[in-house]
Order: structure tokens, then sequence, then C-alpha cells
């Protein structure tokens, strides 16, 4: 028995000894995309159409929440060290219904995880999301192909290209988040007011006799 309870004792050291020489895990910083989208103010007209916002579709390399990134030419990557607290489309989904919520225009706004009854649905292509380095400096992009849809049959009402580009101000990957957060908040200022043209022009309520 003492033989065994040595050997026993050897090998946990042996175990030990060897977890103690792996190499540590590698420190991982985890984002939100910023917003600073101005909340409207209260007395705003509301739509009577409700708004369901389904998460884009996007190529594998976007549906992660690795923060995509091309070095040089059309070489993808990701930044080391970093990562979103979602996978990029639907972080951009959420991130788009919050600001929805905020601005205040379309009474109900929901997503499709949660199924919920709706009159349109915004459905979309996320064909961008990504840094792009362009003479040495980062520049984000972002590139939505999107379409207002009548939920009952599924009929395409309108569609629309949005893309938007801007320079982060250094390489650092702080800045370069803060640069995605500013040109979601544009885009989505335009995905929004063009929402609610269309959807005044479309939504069922608004094309009876």
């Amino acid at each position: 028995m003492k033989g065994f309870v040595t050997a026993g004792a050897l090998l946990l050291t042996g175990l030990l000894s060897a977890c103690s020489v792996l190499p540590k895990g590698e420190p991982l910083e985890v984002y939100l995309l910023p917003s600073n989208l101005p909340v409207r103010a209260a007395e705003a007209p509301r739509e009577s159409w409700s708004l369901r916002v389904n998460r884009p579709q996007s190529s594998q390399l976007l549906d992660s929440p690795r923060i995509a990134v091309l070095p040089q030419g059309d070489r993808i990557s990701a930044y080391q060290g970093a990562r979103w607290s979602d996978r990029a489309p639907a972080l951009f989904r959420d991130r788009l219904i919050g600001a929805f919520l905020d601005d205040g225009r379309v009474g109900a706004v929901s997503s499709d995880d949660s199924r919920l009854q709706a009159d349109l649905e915004l459905s979309s292509d996320l064909r961008a999301f990504q840094s792009e380095y362009r003479n040495g400096r980062p520049e984000v992009h972002i590139l939505l192909d999107a379409r207002l849809v009548q939920a009952g049959n599924q009929r395409i009402l309108a569609s629309k290209r949005f893309e938007v580009q801007q320079i982060a101000g250094d390489t650092a990957v702080e800045s370069v988040v803060k640069t995605f957060g500013a040109a979601n908040d544009q885009l989505s200022r335009q995905l929004i007011d063009w929402v609610v043209e269309e959807g005044r022009r479309n939504a069922p309520d608004n094309n009876k006799p």
C-alpha cells in the first residue's frame, strides 16, 4: 500500500510540474460596440406600425466575435487579444434596436429572437464590418444591404444599400473600437430615417382605404 501511495504522489507531482510549464492564456479584452446617438424628444410623432429587426446575414468570417481587420490587400485577419461582446451580426442588430428605441418614432420594435408579431421586418446582409488599412491608417468600413419586408407575405417593399467609411485616430484597438461606434451610429441614423420614411409609405395601416 505504501508503494501505491508513493507512486500516486509522484504522479501527482509530475502532473502539477507539467501544468506549471504550459503557456498562459492570452489576455483578452472584450469590447461593447459604443454608441452616442441622442435620445429623441418625447413629443416626437410615433408610428402606429410595429417592426421586427432581424439579425443580418453575413459571411462566416464576419459571423464571429473577433474584430476583423484587413492589414493589406484582401487578406483578412483579426485583432489579437480583442473580441466583441457578441458575434458581429448580433452586436449590430442589438445596437440598432437600441437606436430605434432611443429614436422613438417607431412605436414597437422587437428582434427575431423573440419572434413577436410585427407589421414590417427589417432584413439585411452585413457585407462589411471591419477595419481596413489605407496608407498605414485603419479605416472602419461598414456595408449593409437592407430590405424592408411586409411580415405577412414576406414581400419586399423597399431595399437600399448603406455604406460608411471612417478613419480611426490611431492604430490602437481602443481607437478602432471607438471609430466602429461612430461609423455604426452614422449608418444607424441613415437606416432609421429610411425605415421610418418607407414604413409610413408602405405599412399596412397606411394603405387602408
